[in-house]
């Protein structure tokens, strides 16, 4: 297993990392080696990065991948080395082991759409050729898989991204303070998608009690906005997650964010609150729009659903209830580790052992 990052990296544990236990119960045999520490994690959401430990992780991924022959199959998080050309790539992985690749972002869009023309042809077909490379691509929502078979990928499966039933047991009986706190899970990287509904929160607050929460984002990223910070840890997130009344995920319709995979939400549901989030990508799919939640793509349509689910508890509980069923039969590792158990047991070795 090739991840880009380790335990503090979202995409690696999500989609990888928390999946290990289930996979080793069905059998199945996985040596983990990160690309990225969780230091550079850290030095990241600090606003710095250190090109001599970035260096140093790129030596140790060479290392790992001289033995990379001795296994059945590689898995790796969206690319061996980000910002070197596909060549790299292809000379690094052994042709004997199969390659299964996951995706739960839009990565190639940092290349093909970059402001250089260089990066640009340099690297804009990098992600097409390692897809067309692996045997099997799974895919976070239908947009990723699009670009995975335009590409040639031999292989696409779906695998939504998804949590853990046993780090979030079923919410207690819904919250029916007077004050009804909306929230936003993410990262100081994600922050700025806030700035889509802090004008429509302002006025909403004006005629109702409500707290705004930004889990995750930094101070001076909220300062003289309806939200206030919560600091995030992993160890934490679910009780602060179970203090809100209702989750939202505001988002813009570009490219990059069509290949988003709607984590917070499947967090917010198995918490057991209603959603209301921008109508992009994956969003469409994971809200039904009047069970779980509600779709917003115009200020009004934010206005609108949000102030009938403030002025409603009952309402609130029915779609969380129905937001959590959801996230059970779905968006669990539960619901999921068997059948991608199944896909990394059928992509067979190319060397036939």
């Amino acid at each position: 297993m090739l991840p880009r990052y380790d335990a503090m990296g979202a995409s690696s544990r999500l989609r990888m990392l928390q999946y290990v236990p289930a996979l080793e119960a069905q059998g199945i045999s996985i040596n983990v080696k990160p690309l990225l520490d969780d230091g550079y994690v850290s030095d990241l959401y600090a606003g710095r990065i250190s090109p001599t430990k970035v260096a140093a992780a790129y030596l140790r991924r060479a290392r790992h991948l001289l033995r990379a022959n001795r296994f059945d199959v590689i898995w790796l998080e969206k690319e061996v080395w980000p910002w070197l050309p596909a060549p790299f790539e292809g000379l690094c992985l052994p042709r004997s082991t199969a390659l299964v690749a996951d995706y739960d972002d839009a990565v190639f869009h940092r290349y093909d759409q970059h402001s250089s023309t260089i990066v640009r042809r340099l690297l804009g077909k990098k992600i097409d050729t390692l897809m067309r490379r692996a045997d099997l691509i799974t895919a976070g929502n239908d947009y990723l898989a699009a670009r995975a078979r335009q590409a040639g990928a031999a292989r696409v499966e779906w695998l939504p991204t998804v949590i853990d039933l046993e780090r979030y047991p079923l919410p207690p009986q819904a919250r029916s303070n007077e004050t009804v706190t909306i929230g936003w899970i993410g990262s100081p990287a994600t922050a700025h998608y806030l700035h889509e509904v802090i004008p429509m929160l302002g006025a909403l607050a004006e005629r109702w009690s409500i707290r705004c929460v930004a889990i995750g984002a930094r101070p001076d990223q909220v300062q003289g906005t309806p939200f206030e910070c919560w600091r995030w840890d992993e160890s934490t997130e679910v009780g602060l997650l179970r203090q809100l009344d209702i989750g939202i995920m505001p988002l813009p319709d570009a490219p990059w964010e069509r290949g988003k995979c709607g984590y917070k939400l499947i967090q917010y549901m198995a918490c057991g609150l209603p959603v209301v989030a921008s109508p992009v990508g994956v969003n469409v799919d994971i809200v039904q729009t009047g069970d779980n939640g509600e779709l917003a793509g115009s200020s009004a349509d934010w206005q609108q659903a949000l102030t009938r689910l403030v002025e409603s508890p009952a309402l609130r509980h029915r779609m969380g209830a129905a937001g959590r069923r959801r996230v059970e039969a779905i968006y669990s590792v539960q619901a999921q580790a068997g059948r991608l158990a199944d896909l990394l047991q059928s992509t067979r070795p190319r060397n036939g052992h």
